[in-house]
């Protein structure tokens, strides 16, 4: 089902419509918002050309030459920390024939084109050229990769593509207090992989932000150790984020602070919050861990995951098998993962059905409704599909 432009711009009305009214009468959207081909290329140039999206953990390049890299809206972008600590952002595609540069992960001293081998020094300047002296007027120092907005907050890493975009700090300076208790930045992370499953990316995010599918789907794993009466959410809507509070039985495997965690106190001991950062970064914080999404759409059905897992330093600190600890975490991640995958890719085939509708929401599906009026305000209501 890929729609046409009038279906968008009906469907965003009704998108509109949902947004306007309060929680307790709206509704999910409807699925063409899942599966409009035009409604997607609205999203490219409207939300992921214009916000700030993670790439991940700062801690995953800590060494200088130490990269990061990811596909925002058909732009690849590489993270790279400099030899003075900082981290910059550029385009990840040669100068010359525009091949990509970098995939993944990993370490450099210079960055090298497999195409022609070009070279470049991690702050972007191009250093060689082979087989360029014949031709006139060329100077490689003249030439660098154009440099993308980068920033971290609190451990992670944001970039954009809009050069004029606000700070991440001024952004989310309200969920800075929420979270600062936590001392996030100093958590380590352990894994990172990525994964493309078959789904539309906003399932995914609504998916991840509401905990009303925790007792169920994630009966096996998450879902045993989750009082569903505590959970909690903020009193005013925030344009560019939400969350959500929970907590943790005592008998929890993970989501407790450890004994040697001298820094929260009462019931922050056992609670975690769940933000999402619009449109895409999402993640849990508990006491002991956290652990994320960032997501990139690959058209209307496939979605470009990046997940990563990170421990407390004073749960590192305490660990007498190290490996095994984390060979079990990690599973049991993986196990949580599959258990999301399966209901997201299935809402998706769901969503794909000339019978389906979107529902009345829960009052746990608070956060879902403040990312359908993101959604509403971002996608320009003045102009819904142009």
């Amino acid at each position: 089902m890929s729609g046409g432009l009038d279906e968008a711009q009906q469907v965003l009305k009704q998108v509109r419509e949902i947004a306007s009214k309060p929680l307790e009468q709206a509704r999910a959207m409807p699925p063409a918002m899942y599966t409009n081909k035009d409604i997607y290329r609205l999203e490219q140039n409207r939300l992921f050309r214009m916000s700030w999206i993670c790439l991940g953990r700062a801690d995953a390049i800590a060494e200088h030459g130490d990269y990061l890299t990811f596909t925002i809206a058909e732009q690849p972008v590489v993270a790279i920390r400099q030899k003075d600590g900082s981290v910059r952002a550029f385009a990840n595609v040669c100068l010359h024939r525009m091949m990509k540069l970098l995939d993944g992960s990993g370490n450099c001293r210079r960055i090298v084109c497999p195409y022609h081998a070009w070279t470049y020094d991690i702050d972007g300047r191009l250093i060689g050229a082979p087989q360029m002296q014949k031709t006139e007027g060329f100077n490689p120092r003249d030439h660098r990769l154009s440099e993308i907005a980068c920033e971290l907050w609190h451990g992670w890493v944001y970039v954009s593509l809009d050069a004029d975009a606000r700070p991440v700090a001024e952004l989310l300076r309200d969920l800075a207090k929420v979270v600062d208790r936590y001392r996030m930045e100093h958590y380590v992370e352990v894994v990172t992989q990525d994964h493309v499953w078959d789904t539309n990316w906003k399932l995914l995010t609504e998916n991840f932000m509401e905990s009303y599918h925790l007792p169920i789907a994630h009966r096996q794993t998450v879902g045993a150790w989750f009082p569903v009466d505590e959970t909690a959410f903020p009193e005013q809507w925030h344009p560019h984020f939400t969350y959500e509070t929970f907590t943790k039985n005592e008998d929890a495997t993970y989501g407790l602070a450890h004994r040697s965690n001298t820094v929260l106190e009462g019931e922050w001991r056992r609670t975690s919050v769940m933000p999402t950062v619009f449109p895409t970064h999402m993640y849990v914080l508990a006491p002991d861990h956290l652990w994320y999404l960032t997501l990139m759409p690959k058209g209307t059905g496939q979605v470009h995951v990046r997940f990563g897992a990170a421990l407390a330093p004073e749960v590192l600190d305490s660990l007498e098998d190290p490996k095994g600890f984390l060979e079990e975490t990690v599973g049991f991640f993986d196990k949580v993962n599959d258990e999301d995958r399966f209901v997201v890719e299935g809402i998706y085939k769901g969503a794909l059905a000339p019978l389906s509708q979107g529902g009345p929401l829960s009052w746990m599906e608070r956060e879902i409704h403040d990312f359908i009026r993101y959604l509403a305000a971002s996608l320009d209501p003045d102009n819904a599909v142009g």
